[in-house]
């Protein structure tokens, strides 16, 4: 599979649904208008956010067993960020590290009982699209989910900082598969239509690299 990985705002789920239209494969998307758990860990993260990532975990397991029929079916969020998120959220008061360190053994096993094959458990390529502080702002008060305004919530103005510079630490370090980064300040695909073609044709450049195309 291809997944997309990304902060909030940085356009995983448009460039995952150009990517499966251009490659003639399947998208599969994070579960978040219809999450019912999301408006309430914005409320109270302490409470409900081991709940949201045992939500997230079940959903995106279903998703990569889905996938599993096309290697070139694109998922808009990587089951391997999850771990960062919940490490920030209790490096933040917001959960608790025993919380954040059940969750990381919790998924840990739950990959494993994946079939063995190399190509499922990790993807073929992870895309990073990699955006600037302001922009990711911009991009959040544009989509305009009340539970994700700073002006509801001051104290989102530092997660999403914390949230942005973890990101590209992340992305750094990931092992796990082959990876690109989209620079997605430079290439606005969402707005562009040439910048889409350009991001389009760095993505058939790698995939054509790894023998996937």
């Amino acid at each position: 599979m291809i997944v997309l990985a990304g902060t909030i705002g940085a356009g995983k789920t448009s460039l995952t649904q150009m990517l499966a239209d251009h490659l003639g494969s399947k998208p599969f998307f994070e579960s978040v208008d219809d999450n019912p758990i999301l408006p309430l860990f914005y409320k109270d993260p302490q409470k409900y956010g081991f709940l949201l990532q045992i939500y997230f975990l079940n959903r995106r397991l279903d998703e990569i067993k889905d996938s599993f029929d096309n290697d070139l079916n694109v998922l808009d969020r990587s089951i391997f960020e999850d771990a960062l998120m919940f490490k920030m959220n209790a490096d933040l008061g917001r959960a608790t590290h025993t919380e954040a360190d059940i969750y990381t053994s919790l998924l840990g096993n739950m990959m494993e009982e994946l079939p063995d094959q190399a190509h499922q458990k990790a993807p073929n390529l992870l895309i990073h699209i990699r955006v600037s502080f302001e922009t990711m702002l911009n991009r959040i008060k544009q989509r305009g989910r009340s539970f994700e305004q700073i002006e509801n919530d001051p104290s989102l103005y530092q997660y999403y900082k914390t949230l942005n510079q973890r990101y590209q630490s992340w992305y750094e370090a990931y092992d796990k598969s082959p990876k690109m980064m989209i620079d997605g300040d430079q290439y606005d695909f969402v707005a562009d239509p040439q910048a889409a073609k350009v991001v389009l044709e760095q993505i058939d450049s790698k995939l054509s690299a790894l023998n996937l195309k």
